[in-house]
Formats: structure tokens, C-alpha cells, sequence
């Protein structure tokens, strides 16, 4: 008893002394924040030669310390879904370009350097631009592709880059005549992008099916890397696997031990109150956000979810969390993203956050750009498809 009274005692002080700490843990609702333009990230992507623009834009640093800004030794991995390849001249998109469906750059250091950024995607025998990753497995079928969901390094497995691809068809000409087929985990050995034996592929059972609605969704929207070698401010050891399914962009939410990672059976997924090792007693844990997203650390001990609202609009919300798998606080509007709104059918989807990228209290931001009339408005706004970032300065 006398144990039991001195903790008591003990946290009682802790949160005298902490008052506004531990009460802003428990606050889901509010943040002090400025946030502007970032158009020195948004310049690296204007480009006018070789690859162009792209959507998808999820970042990796391969130090694997993923909440942790970047030294200048280090290098950031960039992966991107469709990929526009050819050249622009005086403002004009020149004939003969290309989309492939998924591209990679590298960075050399934390800053926005045109000299420090390579861009690279593969070439077939005719030496015409293709996709870096196509899928290979034994369920992957003719025609399928890959769109890059996101990534991370596991440190825990030799520097392993493991990233989720969505394997995709289409089935018409329209802007959203598309359907996901399955999810694989694409692993590339010892972080070396640039040797193809090295690659591996592997279907995952984390697809999510809505019956009903005919509306699924899948894992590998998020990553958050919760282990004390990527930095994370309180680690208990986990990677945490954020999923969204259905109309209503639902966050749903699994974790697995990183030296488990490859092992299926290992993960587990939130039900709303326990770890359940059936992905189909998964629980909704928020709404309204977007198929792509991420979730960082706040210098308060939260954590912040950054989406755009309900997967197309002109805004990019945040939500608070407590823990990595919630519970979550209500939308914070913070930008319209507005004034890149040229053309009539452009839209703007996707926003997520960069902590590798990131000065300590503060968040780089991006958003993509794209057009309901892609290619007729890309031969008239031919850098319309690339992503443009803002920065949130947390107070």
C-alpha cells in the first residue's frame, strides 16, 4: 500500500508541476500553429526535362530515423505513383511524353536542392520510359500495375526498404475508371534501390472489402515507425500500418514488431479496445480523410494525423491524436489550397507529412495537383501534375 501511495503521490506532483502538459495530452482539440507557403520544396518539382510530374510522394529517409530531420549525409528516398516522362520547351509540353505508373528520386541531405535531387525510372528494350516496380506475383494478372502506397526503412532487418504497392486495373478512360486488386509488400534488400535482383514482392491479406458498398480500402496509406531507432519521442517498439476503407475514408489501424514485419500472422489491428489478430474485427477510428496520409509526433507528446479532407477538396486538415491509434479529435482546418486552382478541373488530393524533412517544431506539408481533363490541361499547364508543400510552425 505504502508503494501504491508513493506513485500516486509521485504522479500527482509530476502533473502539478506538468499541469499544461498533461492536460494538452488529453486536449484533441487545440493546437497553436501558424503555417505558410513552403515554394522552395514546391520549385524541386517544377521541372522541364525527363521526369516532370507525378502523384504520390511519399518520403523515406534511408537512415531509417523516420522522425528525425535529416542530416546533410543523409539521403531521403522519394516515391511517387503515375509519373509523367518527357520535355517541356518555353512553357510547352513537347510530343512524345510518357506516363508510367511509378517513379522514384533521391535526395542528398534536408534541403530543397536542384544539384542534390536525382530522379530515376526504368527504360524497356526499346529504351522508352516503364515503371520502376510492376508486379510479379502469383496473383498479380495481365495488365495490372502498381501505385505506391507508403514506405520505410527496417532497421531491424538489414536496412530493408519495404513499401506497399496497390496492384491496380483499369477499366475505362475516365479520371476515376480504376479498381484496386490486391496489396503487396514490395522489399528491396539492404537499401539498394538500384540492383532489381535485390526486389522482392509478397501479396498481403490487407486488403478490406465492404460487401455492401462495394467499397473497399486497404492498408499502407501511413506508416508510423513508433521504435527508439527512428527516433520516435515515445517508443513502444511497434510499426504501426494505417489503412483507409470506404466512402467515408475511414482510418483504421494495425501494428506488428518490425523484426516480425514479413510474418502475416504477426500482425495485429485495433478493434476499439485490444490488439485482435482478426483484420476483420478492425474498427473506425476517424473519418473524412484521404487514401494517402501520415501521422507525426507533436513537441507536446500528441500526435498529428494530416490529410486532405474527405480525399478530394481544396483543404488540408489535421486531426489530434493521443496515441498513434487514437483516440482522435475533430478536423482542424489548416490551408485552402485555392489559389493552385488554374484550370476549371483542376483538384487537389493526397496532403501528408514529412518529418524527415522537418526542423524540430515544425511539419513540411504536401499536397498533389491534378485535373479532371489530365491531358488536355497538360499540354496547357504542363507542370500542373507535381506535388507543392506548405510548413506548419508548431507553437
Amino acid at each position: 500500500m505504502k508503494k501504491i501511495a508513493a506513485l500516486l503521490f509521485l504522479i500527482i506532483v509530476f502533473c502539478s508541476v506538468k499541469k499544461a502538459d498533461c492536460q494538452k495530452i488529453g486536449d484533441l482539440t487545440t493546437l497553436k500553429f501558424s503555417v505558410s507557403e513552403a515554394p522552395e520544396w514546391t520549385a524541386l518539382f517544377k521541372r522541364s526535362s525527363g521526369w516532370f510530374g507525378a502523384d504520390g510522394i511519399y518520403t523515406i529517409p534511408l537512415n531509417g530515423k523516420a522522425n528525425k530531420q535529416v542530416t546533410r549525409k543523409d539521403k531521403v528516398l522519394f516515391i511517387f505513383s503515375d509519373s509523367m516522362i518527357g520535355e517541356i520547351k518555353d512553357g510547352t509540353l513537347l510530343p512524345g511524353s510518357k506516363m508510367i505508373h511509378n517513379s522514384y528520386a533521391i535526395l542528398d541531405g534536408p534541403q530543397p536542392d536542384k544539384s542534390k535531387i536525382k530522379f530515376y525510372w526504368h527504360t524497356n528494350k526499346k529504351g522508352n520510359p516503364e515503371s520502376v516496380f510492376i508486379p510479379k506475383t502469383q496473383q498479380a494478372k495481365t495488365g495490372d500495375f502498381f501505385w505506391l502506397g507508403a514506405g520505410f526503412v527496417n532497421q531491424d532487418e538489414n536496412n530493408s526498404i519495404n513499401i506497399f504497392g496497390y496492384r491496380i486495373q483499369t477499366f475505362g478512360t475516365g479520371a476515376f475508371d480504376f479498381k484496386e486488386q490486391g496489396n503487396t509488400l514490395i522489399r528491396i534488400k539492404g537499401g539498394r534501390l538500384a540492383d532489381s535482383t535485390v526486389q522482392t514482392q509478397k501479396d498481403t491479406p490487407f486488403t478490406l472489402e465492404d460487401s455492401k458498398k462495394d467499397v473497399g480500402g486497404s492498408f499502407g496509406a501511413g506508416f508510423y515507425v513508433n521504435t527508439k531507432q527512428a527516433c520516435a519521442p515515445t517508443p513502444d517498439g511497434y510499426i504501426y500500418v494505417y489503412g483507409v476503407e470506404g466512402n467515408a475514408k475511414n482510418l483504421v489501424v494495425s501494428r506488428v514488431l518490425p523484426k516480425e514485419f514479413d510474418d502475416y500472422k504477426k500482425w495485429t489491428f485495433w478493434d476499439g479496445a485490444n490488439w485482435n489478430i482478426d483484420i476483420k474485427k478492425s474498427v473506425n477510428i476517424t473519418d473524412s480523410l484521404s487514401n494517402e496520409l501520415s501521422l507525426s509526433p507533436l513537441p507536446d507528446g500528441r500526435y498529428a494525423l494530416i490529410f486532405q479532407i474527405n480525399g478530394i477538396s481544396t483543404i488540408i486538415g489535421l486531426r489530434i491524436g493521443k496515441t498513434p491509434y487514437g483516440p482522435f479529435g475533430p478536423v482542424i482546418k489548416i490551408w485552402d489550397c485555392k489559389k493552385d486552382m488554374e484550370g476549371k478541373d483542376f483538384f487537389v488530393y493526397n496532403a501528408k507529412g514529412h518529418s524527415a524533412l522537418s526542423k524540430p517544431g515544425e511539419l513540411l506539408i504536401s499536397y498533389n495537383m491534378n485535373s479532371f481533363n489530365f491531358f488536355k490541361d497538360l499540354v496547357k499547364y504542363p507542370n500542373l501534375y507535381r506535388p507543392r508543400f506548405i510548413r506548419i510552425k508548431f507553437e
